[in-house]
């Protein structure tokens, strides 16, 4: 079982996410375990303080390091501890796979201008960003990072092949999809796709995965070079026939 621990100041921006779809599924399967802390649970004034202003002065204001240090100590957490930043590396389906592969990971959520420097240096592990913009805070963050982990988890998915068919997952982006009718306001299935001749459907999806990965940016097509090559395994257990959510 992973156990997910999530320090925020919003616990409650965690519970309907977490009991819904895949989340609630892999709860349910008991391949998972979520932990909301309250930040503010770690603070000792009457006012449960968890900012401060900056030293050498500017805007914003600051989250103090007092109250992750001792959230930290009291879940006894191990690593990975990853503090949600956007000086952080871009957040990807590798470390997606390496998180799911553990059994703890621990994700602290800033708010406010930014977090005292401290807790990136001495409590996280590491810092993950989803990418070049910013956030209001960390929670949409661990939340999205929550999903691409537990969804590699036993049990999380009805059909776990469908998984390996995304992209990222073994390979660069993944081919188009098209469901019915075939033809919609005079757009058409590719024939292909119609033809039932599953060698022909399967090289189209190739070609086509390989063709939107070439034309998308490089770092795209740079990882998924190194997934090909180096995408550790997880294991999984295969759920029953079904839809995934």
């Amino acid at each position: 079982m992973l156990r997910v621990n999530i320090v925020t100041i919003f616990p409650d921006f965690f519970a309907g996410p977490l009991g819904l779809s895949i989340p609630a599924r892999a709860a349910a399967a008991g391949a998972v375990e979520y932990k909301v802390v309250d930040l503010r649970d770690h603070t000792h004034d009457r006012h449960r303080t968890v900012d401060d202003y900056p030293y050498g002065g500017g805007p914003g204001m600051v989250m103090k390091p007092a109250p992750f240090f001792e959230a930290v100590d009291a879940l006894g957490a191990a690593a990975p501890i990853v503090l949600l930043s956007a000086r952080g590396k871009r957040f990807t389906h590798e470390d997606a796979t390496r998180f799911a592969s553990g059994s703890e990971l621990t994700l602290l959520c800033g708010h406010y201008k930014d977090v005292d420097q401290r807790v990136a240096d001495a409590l996280a592990t590491e810092e993950v960003s989803l990418g070049d913009f910013v956030l209001s805070g960390g929670e949409p963050g661990a939340l999205a990072i929550v999903d691409a982990v537990v969804r590699l988890l036993p049990g999380a998915m009805s059909d776990f092949e469908s998984a390996r068919g995304d992209s990222f997952f073994v390979q660069g982006l993944s081919a188009p999809s098209y469901t019915r009718p075939p033809e919609y306001r005079g757009h058409r299935v590719p024939e292909v796709l119609l033809s039932g001749d599953h060698r022909r459907i399967a090289e189209w999806r190739q070609s086509e995965a390989e063709r939107l990965t070439r034309e998308s940016d490089d770092s795209v097509a740079s990882r998924a070079a190194r997934q090909a090559s180096s995408t550790p395994a997880v294991s999984r257990v295969p759920g029953p026939d079904g839809r995934d959510e």
